[in-house]
């Protein structure tokens, strides 16, 4: 995720978290999404909040507690520091061990199995998509067997993530050089198209396969829309969560899989 580049305020940039105000601020954002932040974290956590306090022009970090709580104003602040505090690095073909094996082993299985009982409908979830990379490169692969295995299936992707400045990048569908770095010659030439240096469009053809949504997965309530996926990928989420939560959003992806 690309932070602001502008020079903080002295006063708040300095400002040190007290214990008090760290816990508060760590159980508030553990209770709400499930993220939880350790005391060796605080430094961490100490710098993202002085870019929201300058942002919101909160003066302490008791201030800040208030204002991110808050009936009028807590939603959109709340979105606004999980963007903050979430990392977002990704690429399109990133796992190429994993999707070999989606490719070459599970889809066949799975097209099979529902092929017998005449449903052809495929839904895969992309859980914590960031900018829609893992999600397009599915979209890709399955593209290629439209005319083969998947001929006359229905195929959904469904990405989300908590932060909702990466969901509105992976509906753009513009990407770097960076983003793209892993991609074969062969589906880079086919799916995208060069529009200035370091600038790749993902070709609507892509983009029609899959949607996006910001998603708490850490919610209860919902959770209980993300119903019947065949294939659930989730890839450096849970590095944010400690083992009940992990628990909690583990058995949320086993509750949305098809039986």
């Amino acid at each position: 995720m690309a932070l602001e580049n502008k020079a903080l305020d002295p006063k708040v940039g300095s400002q040190k978290i007290s214990e008090k105000d760290f816990e508060q601020l760590r159980d508030y954002i553990y209770n709400v999404c499930g993220i939880y932040f350790h005391s060796s974290k605080k430094y961490f956590l100490e710098s993202r909040l002085a870019r929201r306090m300058e942002g919101t022009g909160c003066k302490s970090h008791a201030d800040y507690y208030q204002y991110v709580r808050g009936a009028a104003t807590g939603r959109t602040e709340l979105t606004k520091l999980l963007d903050e505090i979430t990392t977002n690095e990704t690429c399109f073909f990133r796992n190429m061990p994993q999707l070999n094996a989606l490719e070459n082993k599970f889809l066949p299985e799975i097209v099979a199995a529902k092929g017998k009982i005449g449903f052809k409908k495929l839904r895969i979830w992309s859980a914590g998509s960031s900018s829609g990379e893992e999600a397009y490169t599915m979209a890709m692969l399955l593209l290629e067997k439209r005319a083969t295995l998947l001929k006359d299936w229905i195929i959904e992707i469904v990405g989300t993530d908590i932060n909702e400045t990466v969901i509105c990048q992976a509906k753009e569908g513009v990407y770097n050089s960076y983003s793209v770095r892993n991609t074969p010659d062969f589906y880079l030439k086919k799916y995208f198209k060069e529009e200035g240096p370091g600038k790749f469009v993902l070709s609507p053809e892509v983009k029609k396969l899959a949607s996006f949504n910001q998603l708490n997965l850490y919610d209860d309530n919902k959770m209980l829309f993300m119903k019947s996926f065949d294939f659930i990928f989730c890839a450096n989420v849970l590095i944010y969560f400690d083992t009940s939560s992990k628990s909690k959003v583990v058995q949320h992806f086993y509750n949305n899989l098809q039986p």
